[in-house]
């Protein structure tokens, strides 16, 4: 073994691994002859292959490392598959390094027989008998439990013959049986719970668990704590047996899964394929094309069945609005083959087809962020006619709750990624006590770069601003008496439309572009910056007088009014009855909190009249935006550029 060769592929791997995603899944390793060696499962990938290039490791682990050279991944929905389909491709390669870790069994299933009177059992052979199977199940612990559960509720028959008797059996004293044997039960009334059981094992378990629960708080309350115990063992084990499963079912019928994401010319295809009830592997191909998404399915698809490789019977994509005529007369003449290409009519179909898509965009994400953000960038600069690709971009973001510790975040994002040594937040003290979004944009844009040009550090070659034209507006206003000559764009988060500074009219960008994803991303991260910093300062004063002054509303229910509607103004024009509804409220308290809201504006905009009369009759004026004159701004951004904004650093402390 090369240690050179060995430590490069090392380093690659663990550079890799970074990039992985933290879903549940399979990970699947492989030597340099491409063979697989080791495949395990993770309820984080990312977490669980970074253990793998990270501090000590045992004798085991280092030898298996001198021979990686691969690492694929398989996202799944949980865990539980996870396990389930770990299991199965561990058969289907048997792995050098997995053989002596496992010990061959299958995981349990439940069985319900096909008979008059049916039994319920666990088993791990399956029968071709026309009986029903459900599971597999990993946890054998939750099945027994739940099993026990099944006996208890439900008096299913216990003996594997069904023989006439005269005398039921002790189980039917107990409770525990209904005694078909000896002609207690018809087979309808019998029927109907085995329709319960099946319910129960099939994951409709919303009414059983209510029933369980109310059953749980009665013994609970007749101090029979030992049978509340058990019931609540029950719920649990129902939790955990009913999580879905998408990698292992019981129809035997060969069929593959195909979905597909595309990123402008760039295309990932996946493949989940099922072999006798088992998901038995996954295949990723990466396709370049201008072409339409019909014909760049209708040439993957004739492409790959092709070369001795023949279709199943059932194929299962994504998109169901394809026609598919041409190519299920390519399968029949072409290779002699009835295969049927189909949407997904079922959940369990849906649930294998949202794998293979999750799997899909996380590959296609790799490779848009492997080709860097470069032509996002270029796109972005030629859609908005600016100066110059936008290397740096910085975006705001307001957040208040009726005026309550208004902030505004500043994002930094450099090359199409967050800068985050440069993220700043605003206490901002010109809007304390009112909702005005155009001023407190104007104060924190006016901090910023009135600070930057004091420092004459690097200005951005991008602003983006959180709203629409108004806020649009009032930046491009502040940042022209700076004399700074930015360029400045709006995304209104509704229908995600750009707006430029002065324009009638938005523009509108396909969802799918690599230029309005990069803006939609720091949006969104300055949204999220601003919104934690004013929760976590509400957290200190969460107090609202105004609804508090109501009869039946505390703190608590003033805080979710507000959360509900942000701000009195909402609150006020809003209509009693459907203020009630959201809020779980009275509707005489509701129309009570209508009113209050309106008494409590009309008394903020009499002393705002005062206020103003004050001012004419030469009363001192509070510093507020916007300005009267250029040189008012001018003169308080020179005061203001001593002072520094917060760092993302220091919001934490």
């Amino acid at each position: 073994m090369n240690p050179e060769k060995f430590s490069e592929d090392f380093i690659r791997l663990k550079n890799q691994v970074k990039e992985t995603p933290l879903d549940p899944g399979v990970y699947i390793m492989r030597d340099g002859d491409g063979q697989v060696i080791y495949i395990g499962k993770a309820k984080s990938l990312r977490k669980r292959l970074g253990s793998y290039f990270s501090g000590e490791k045992d004798i085991k682990t280092r030898t298996l490392l001198t021979h990686v050279r691969t690492i694929e991944t398989i996202i799944v929905s949980n865990e539980y598959e996870a396990l389930l389909l770990e299991n199965t491709l561990i058969k289907e390669h048997s792995p050098k390094y997995n053989i002596n870790l496992k010990d061959g069994k299958t995981y349990p299933v439940v069985r319900l027989t096909k008979e008059t009177f049916p039994r319920v059992f666990k088993t791990r052979r399956i029968v071709e008998d026309g009986s029903l199977y459900f599971g597999p199940f990993p946890n054998v612990q939750a099945v027994d439990t739940l099993l026990e559960l099944i006996d208890k509720l439900f008096p299913l028959r216990k003996c594997r013959r069904l023989r006439p008797r005269k005398n039921p059996c002790v189980y039917y004293h107990m409770g525990r049986c209904s005694a078909p044997c000896c002609g207690k039960i018809s087979p309808q009334e019998y029927g109907e719970h085995v329709d319960q059981v099946i319910k129960l094992l099939s994951g409709e378990t919303e009414v059983v668990v209510e029933d369980l629960r109310k059953k749980m708080r009665e013994a609970a309350q007749a101090f029979q704590y030992e049978w509340a115990a058990q019931l609540r063992d029950a719920i649990t084990a129902i939790g955990e047996l009913s999580v879905s499963n998408a990698v292992v079912d019981f129809d035997a019928d060969a069929r593959d899964y195909i979905a597909w994401a595309s990123e402008g010319v760039l295309t990932t295809f996946t493949i989940l394929s099922m072999r006798g009830g088992k998901m038995t592997g996954r295949e990723l191909y990466r396709t370049r094309s201008a072409a339409t998404e019909g014909e760049s399915v209708e040439l993957f698809l004739t492409t790959y069945y092709n070369g001795g490789r023949l279709p199943p019977p059932r194929v299962y994509l994504s998109v169901e609005n394809l026609d598919v005529d041409p190519i299920h007369r390519w399968f029949s003449e072409t290779l002699g083959q009835n295969a049927t290409l189909l949407g997904a009519d079922e959940k369990r179909h849906q649930a294998v087809l949202a794998m293979a898509l999750q799997n899909a965009q996380e590959d296609l994400a790799k490779r848009v962020k492997e080709r860097g953000a470069g032509p996002a960038l270029d796109e972005l600069a030629r859609l908005l006619g600016l100066r110059r690709r936008p290397e740096r971009i910085e975006g705001f973001d307001i957040a208040q709750l009726d005026g309550a510790h208004p902030v505004a975040s500043l994002v930094s994002f450099k090359g199409g990624i967050p800068d985050k040594k440069n993220y700043r937040y605003f206490k901002l003290r010109t809007v304390e006590g009112r909702v005005d979004d155009f001023d407190a944009m104007r104060e924190a844009v006016s901090r910023r770069y009135s600070r930057l040009l004091a420092d004459d550090a690097e200005l951005p070659d991008l602003v983006l601003i959180d709203g629409g034209i108004g806020q649009v507006n009032a930046a491009k206003g502040v940042l022209d008496v700076l004399g700074l000559d930015c360029d400045v764009v709006g995304l209104a988060k509704r229908d995600e439309e750009l707006w430029l500074p002065g324009a009638r009219d938005p523009i509108r960008l396909d969802k799918r572009s690599e230029a309005l994803k990069i803006l939609q991303f720091l949006r969104d991260e300055t949204h999220r910056f601003a919104t934690t910093l004013n929760q976590k300062l509400r957290s200190k004063d969460l107090k609202f007088p105004a609804l508090q002054s109501v009869e039946g509303v505390g703190p608590q229910r003033a805080a979710a009014v507000m959360r509900a509607y942000q701000s009195l103004e909402a609150i006020a024009s809003a209509d009693p009855v459907e203020l009630a509804a959201r809020c779980r409220l009275g509707e005489s308290i509701a129309q009570a909190i209508v009113s209050t809201a309106k008494i409590t504006l009309a008394d903020r905009a009499a002393d705002a009249q005062r206020l103003a009369s004050g001012r004419r009759r030469g009363s001192p004026q509070p510093t507020a935006y916007p300005y009267a004159s250029s040189s008012e701004l001018g003169a308080s951004l020179a005061a203001e550029a001593a002072e520094p904004a917060s760092s993302a650093a220091d919001s934490k402390k």
